[in-house]
């Protein structure tokens, strides 16, 4: 049957189901280059309108996988689990989890990006440790996680490779937020690198990328659904983003910050989250582990310095700093109502902790320490913020981000739960 990029346009713009010979057809000439841009993106803003039928989805996603390469990694001795995390302020946990769940058996293939905007990337924030390297060769690869159990670097330009050049169209179109074009870019990524089982953290909140509770849980519903019509095992994990994960907003911040969580310590929502999501983990591959007592008692801490060295990296390295500090100081007495992580995430990114395009270099040492959290009483002089930048132009844009990130009222509020849903299903139809 043949096809033409026109009629599959109008196809989806009047409503109409595409096959998936369409489909396949379209991604592989655009691909090829035989399917102009203007063209892809009309066809994108149709399906941004438009949606994509559960069938459509499975097909597209399909061929963004078949697009490039598909890792093996059957030979292993260790069962494979891999959790992806939609983004938010101070979410450090990979740094934790990846060398905990190693050091409870499994074999971890932690394939990451860098941040952009005001939510961090895990490749930056190792990268302000000496010597550390996010490219590996999937020999390398698969070495490692054969060896150590843990691997956090970068995907690999084979893997879903049509995927990079959709995301960047998305990008300057207006169609970043379709549900169904999210979806299929975060699995057909995951799903190529192999792993048999994967766990979604998906946030929800103001420092989250998707605000709304209830278009979280269908961008989770569909990914599950995706991941399970793919042969891998996929669990969903709500969580709330209302404040910061943690108290540390920033590269080598945060890579303090998963240390002290990595020594038994550490603020006790990024220890929440972390062991709740190797649970799950842990349960996917059928491992009867407690992985808080890998935490506490140095398995962790064993497999992550094996991990950062195996990668180049000098574990007893010191860390980056800023050049400039600057604290934060309350004007008013009163007990903490809000913590707006969107503010403080953004703060982070103007201190020169984040990037605004994908090709800007970033501070390993700027960021931000929240010093007070939701419920505390504060005094007038005490300490919320300390900010961290190279210079002052930076301090001074951070400081202004955080106008009104902080709100203080009388009574403490009622605490509100981090973990919200776990979600699984059945496969897409």
């Amino acid at each position: 049957m043949s096809y033409s990029a026109p009629e599959i346009i109008a196809a989806k713009r009047d409503g109409r189901v595409l096959d998936d010979g369409a489909i396949a057809w379209i991604l592989r000439a655009y691909q090829a280059g035989e399917v102009a841009e203007e063209q892809m993106s009309a066809l994108l803003m149709a399906i941004f309108f438009r949606g994509l039928s559960d069938p459509e989805l499975g097909a597209w996603t399909a061929r963004m996988i078949a697009s490039g390469e598909r890792l093996d990694l059957s030979g292993l001795s260790r069962p494979t689990v891999d959790k992806h995390s939609t983004g938010g302020v101070g979410d450090k946990v990979s740094l934790i989890l990846v060398p905990l769940v190693a050091a409870c058996g499994a074999a971890v293939p932690q394939l990451s990006g860098r941040g952009l905007g005001h939510t961090g990337g895990t490749l930056d924030k190792l990268e302000s440790i000496p010597g550390w390297r996010a490219r590996l060769s999937n020999e390398e690869v698969l070495e490692q996680l054969e060896s150590i159990g843990a691997v956090v670097c970068a995907a690999g330009e084979g893997l879903a490779p049509v995927d990079r050049r959709l995301y960047a169209l998305r990008d300057v179109t207006g169609t970043v937020e379709s549900i169904p074009l999210i979806a299929s870019s975060i699995m057909s990524k995951k799903i190529a690198e192999g792993t048999a089982c994967l766990v979604l953290d998906v946030k929800v909140g103001a420092g989250a990328f998707i605000k709304d509770h209830a278009r979280a849980r269908e961008l989770a519903e569909t990914m599950v659904r995706l991941g399970q019509l793919h042969g891998v095992a996929t669990v969903a994990q709500l969580t709330r983003m209302d404040v910061p994960l943690g108290r540390c907003v920033g590269n080598a911040l945060e890579v303090r910050e998963s240390l002290e969580v990595l020594s038994g310590a550490g603020p006790s929502d990024v220890r929440e989250l972390t062991l709740a999501l190797a649970r799950i983990m842990l349960e996917l591959v059928g491992l009867e582990v407690d992985p808080a007592e890998r935490l506490d008692d140095g398995s962790a801490m064993a497999t992550w310095r094996a991990m950062i060295a195996a990668q180049g990296g000098d574990p007893d390295a010191e860390l980056a700093t800023a050049a400039q500090r600057e604290i934060v100081l309350a004007d008013v007495d009163g007990v903490v109502q809000s913590l707006d992580a969107l503010a403080v995430g953004t703060s982070a990114w103007r201190l020169g902790a984040g990037r605004a395009r994908k090709e800007d270099p970033v501070s390993a040492g700027a960021g931000v320490e929240v010093l007070v959290r939701v419920g505390d009483e504060v005094r007038v002089g005490q300490p919320l913020f300390e900010l961290h930048a190279d210079d002052e132009e930076h301090l001074r844009r951070g400081r202004e981000a955080l106008d009104g990130a902080l709100v203080l009222g009388e009574a403490a509020p009622a605490p509100r739960a981090l973990l919200l849903e776990r979600l699984s299903g059945a496969p897409l139809a």
